[in-house]
């Protein structure tokens, strides 16, 4: 299995005036969309460790997390001794325990030192309500076994993230973690940015929304002058219709997503987005399209490939469309296509650290290369390929059923 190591985060391409707004946003509103009163966070040095058994991967993609944390965020946080007490807590679940008793959530992360046995007892107990967050002192993070080492780090990013600061997600966010898109992965940034601003020494728990807001400016300033250098676009709403679709579209095992999805589509249009959430419509609506109507789905996937292009900051959502276009390539025999889409995103996917994605986009191209005569070089990337998959697959089983179903496209 291989590993990611060192991380290269982008600096975000925005102006601070755009970070301050998505940074009240994210942070004085819940999913929910229940307003908060006032800024909460930790007030002293933030420990965190790992309770009870657990694979050894969570160990070290926490001390990876825990070093970026320090290292760009600025934060005075540090793991210590398994089991000791913490802060923060990381405690690893049986899946089907958490599907059972969670079945919406992937992971999930509560504002109390709690152990599973006693979240299970009473999961209606009143301090795991972040509504009533009054100050930030102890929180568990709650990640399933039997899942792949890549869904273990995306889990620990999200939820130690919300952990440490904001508690919102907004679609309209093109190069976060803080998107319900899924599309990034780990933190980003961006990401890193709101986090050092959120433990800024000018901020402290208990200020109001005006209160925050009216010290961003010059905090954006300091910890991110290249913000300055950007225009501010204007800020486009995201209607609730909109939401109320595309999360229908995106729930797996619901009925009616195709007709959510084609709803989203048709309001981002009306809406006249030309961001992410139009890519994302787009992109949903393409993967839900029936498998006999394959050029209407290309099509979307196409105009999807054009809108995340567009920006730097979607390139990774742009890498996973591209996979589904470099499908339609091997399909059609188009491999030097295949190979070239491949090409293109590979540097991506290795950037943004997406094990699963990079691994489809290797055995795209080597299947090319193979239909191509060029056994050699398919070989090796094919190898390649297995062992980023072994990251971002939860099984060997699961992952040569992907790898079958790449190489049946040229058959």
């Amino acid at each position: 299995m291989k590993l990611f190591a060192v991380s290269y985060p982008q600096a975000p391409q925005r102006s601070n005036e755009e970070i301050a707004r998505d940074f009240i946003d994210l942070t004085f509103f819940l999913e929910s969309g229940t307003p908060l009163p006032i800024l909460t966070r930790f007030e002293e040095p933030v420990t965190v460790a790992l309770r009870g058994p657990s694979p050894a991967i969570v160990g070290y993609e926490l001390d990876r997390l825990i070093t970026r944390l320090q290292r760009e965020a600025r934060i005075d946080v540090r793991r210590v001794a398994d089991g000791s007490a913490a802060a923060l807590n990381v405690e690893a679940v049986p899946r089907s325990d958490m599907q059972r008793l969670v079945p919406s959530a992937a992971c999930f992360v509560v504002p109390a030192n709690i152990r599973w046995s006693e979240f299970r007892g009473d999961m209606r107990r009143a301090d795991l309500n972040w509504s009533r967050l009054q100050t930030r002192r102890a929180a568990t993070v709650f990640i399933p076994t039997q899942i792949s080492p890549q869904e273990v780090r995306d889990c620990l990013h999200e939820e130690v993230a919300q952990a440490l600061g904001p508690l919102n997600d907004l679609y309209r966010l093109e190069d976060s973690i803080f998107n319900d898109d899924n599309l990034n992965s780990v933190l980003t940034g961006f990401d890193m940015i709101v986090l050092r601003a959120t433990y800024d020494d000018s901020l402290r728990t208990g200020m109001t929304s005006g209160e925050v807001a009216a010290r961003l400016p010059a905090i954006l300033q300091r910890i991110n002058p290249k913000g300055a250098r950007y225009a501010t676009r204007p800020l486009q709403p995201t209607p609730r219709e909109w939401l109320n679709a595309i999360e229908a579209a995106l729930s797996e095992g619901r009925s009616g997503r195709r007709s959510a999805a084609e709803k989203a589509l048709e309001i981002a249009r009306g809406q006249g987005w030309r961001d992410s959430r139009l890519g994302l419509s787009l992109f949903t609506l393409a993967r839900l399209t029936d498998v006999h109507n394959g050029d209407l789905a290309l099509a979307r996937f196409m105009e999807a490939a054009e809108v995340y292009d567009s920006r730097q900051a979607t390139q990774i959502h742009a890498a996973h469309v591209g996979m589904q276009i470099a499908a339609f390539a091997l399909a059609a025999e188009e491999y030097p296509l295949a190979v070239g889409i491949a090409d293109r995103y590979i540097p991506v996917a290795r950037q943004a650290e997406n094990g699963s994605l990079l691994s489809d986009l290797l055995m795209v191209k080597a299947v090319a290369f193979e239909a191509s005569g060029r056994q050699k070089e398919a070989d090796a990337l094919r190898w390649e390929s297995l062992g980023w998959g072994r990251y971002g697959s939860r099984s060997d089983a699961e992952l040569l059923q992907r790898e079958r179903e790449i190489e049946t496209l040229v058959r």
